[in-house]
């Protein structure tokens, strides 16, 4: 029973979520607070879930030995370190949409609230003043909201803001023009955007792209008395250049809920006039805060108990029922890389997968992650398909993949080619209706072989006796054959066997295959079945 680590504050019901789905659970909502109490139990746990209280840092990874998968109950990752998780083939998930309607409400609240000036007045009235004059705002209808980013929160504030009859221009290098008319945004440029918008509001992640998407250069550009909302992520937007463009008129107001540090105890744009400021709240409904915490037990149960992957940052999603069509050609998938990578001492230059029939209509990336893991197992034994991707790109390991509509007898088949600076090696396999994986070529040999967990691979001249000696020598050793599929080229030329058997061939056993001097190649090889 795959065990869970709940190390923040979780609703009972999500625990309760762990607990039918057959995983077991420690709920500890405090132990994300202490750092070193966590890291010395980390090692017991497959998952940890978690809000962002928890720090998972490159040392916690460290000491976690057995963990498989991180949730992160929410959208935001700032407190998980995923190249470390991925380096150490931890799967790290998040729930961008469990929060998505209340950061779009939010955002759709700052921007009244700015409009309106509704926390200034407020504080006023509450002051025993009557201000009526005082606060003159401006109305939303036929105003113009310039939308940075279209994704799934974005969508949602134009699907409001059309509501509310404003005219929406919409920024997002991944938009098309379908989809904007879909969504009834007119997609721009930046630039055009910056110029013509009475509102602007943010809904892209920050990366080195977005970091200060809203420059000093950029607040330049922007229409006068526009007004700023940011619900998204603090470091968009240049604070201290905004607030200069406030104190000088150029920009008439800002609502921000997330800032450049946090906890934001102190900010440039704090105690401006038409500044309304929220302490990062964009998710703070009750309703959010459940949604988020559910649909993580889920996503964490779904993977340790079926190998589904939903809303990784790390590797690509595979849904449950993806995951039960897919398991055997995963599988095989990870054969073919074990074949290669076992059978291949060189550095490899060039990962080349051809996908064919059936299998070139499945989920390809995860595919290839399996591909990629069988490979590099070989060197490094604790790679998985989380790690592999990383590994081979750090190595420089160039990966290449080529679909085919169905070419041959077989539904669909996987085709296997690594390159080194002196040969490529090739293995190609399929999935049988019973579910088992084989083998049907290497080396451009057809072969009909299934994959056992100890097998034996023989490469020999195509000469008489050969099959004898092989027979001979295992049976005088007393290792055992299960299964033994025979290859040639063609008559006379090389020709191949590979053994499925009962029990690891051992060192003494290649040795005596090497000493009948017929065969010119013997390789003991393994395999996770």
């Amino acid at each position: 029973m795959p065990k869970v680590l709940v190390s923040d504050k979780l609703s009972e019901t999500a625990v309760q979520i762990f607990r039918d789905r057959g995983v077991e659970v420690d709920y500890l909502p405090d132990l994300g607070k202490d750092k070193d109490k966590l890291a010395a139990v980390i090692g017991q746990y497959d998952g940890l879930a978690i809000r962002s209280a928890t720090k998972v840092t490159e040392k916690l990874l460290q000491n976690a030995t057995n963990l498989k998968v991180i949730g992160r109950a929410g959208i935001g990752v700032d407190n998980v370190d995923i190249p470390a998780a991925s380096k150490k083939g931890v799967i790290v998930m998040n729930t961008p949409f469990g929060n998505s309607v209340t950061t779009a409400e939010h955002a759709i609240a700052m921007m009244f609230a700015v409009a309106r000036q509704l926390p200034e007045a407020s504080a006023s009235t509450h002051a025993g003043k009557w201000e009526k004059n005082r606060f003159m705002g401006v109305e939303l209808f036929n105003k113009t909201l310039g939308v940075i980013g279209a994704g799934n929160i974005g969508s949602i504030v134009i699907d409001r803001a059309l509501g509310l009859h404003m005219k929406v221009l919409a920024y997002d290098p991944f938009l098309s023009p379908e989809r904007a008319k879909e969504i009834g945004a007119t997609k721009v440029e930046l630039d055009e955007l910056l110029a013509k918008s009475d509102f602007i509001t943010f809904h892209v992640p920050l990366t080195e792209k977005t970091r200060n998407i809203l420059s000093r250069e950029a607040i330049a550009k922007l229409k006068p008395g526009v007004r700023i909302i940011n619900c998204a992520r603090g470091g968009l937007v240049d604070e201290e250049a905004l607030a200069d463009a406030l104190k000088e008129g150029r920009v008439a107001g800002a609502a921000f809920d997330v800032f450049a540090v946090e906890p934001a105890t102190d900010s440039p744009l704090f105690n401006l006039p038409n500044v309304v400021v929220t302490p990062h709240l964009g998710a703070s409904t009750t309703e959010a805060q459940e949604n988020v915490a559910l649909q993580v037990a889920e996503q964490m149960s779904d993977y340790l108990l079926t190998g589904a992957v939903q809303n990784a940052l790390n590797m690509p999603s595979v849904t449950a029922e993806e995951a039960a069509v897919m398991g055997p050609w995963i599988k095989l998938a990870g054969h073919l890389g074990a074949f290669v990578g076992q059978m291949t001492e060189e550095p490899i230059k060039a990962i080349n997968v051809l996908y064919d029939g059936v299998a070139a209509t499945m989920n390809l990336n995860a595919l290839n992650a399996a591909v990629i893991a069988g490979v590099m197992k070989a060197t490094n034994p604790d790679v998985n398909m989380v790690s592999a991707p990383v590994m081979a790109k750090e190595r420089g390991v160039q990966v290449a993949t080529t679909t085919q509509d169905k070419a041959g007898v077989f539904e669909g088949y996987i085709k296997l080619t690594v390159v080194t600076d002196t040969r490529e090696r090739s293995i190609a396999g399929t999935v049988f209706s019973d579910g088992k994986p084989r083998f049907i070529q290497i080396r451009g040999i057809n072969v009909d072989a299934e994959v056992g967990a100890n097998m034996l691979y023989t490469r020999n001249k195509d000469v008489p006796g050969v099959i004898g000696a092989l027979g001979m020598t295992l049976g005088d050793l007393g290792v055992n054959i299960a299964n033994f599929t025979l290859g040639r080229s063609a008559q006379g030329n090389d020709a191949i066997a590979i053994l499925y058997l009962d029990e690891p061939i051992s060192d003494a056993a290649l040795a005596a295959l090497q000493a009948t001097g017929k065969f010119l190649q013997a390789r003991r090889l393994q395999f996770e079945v």
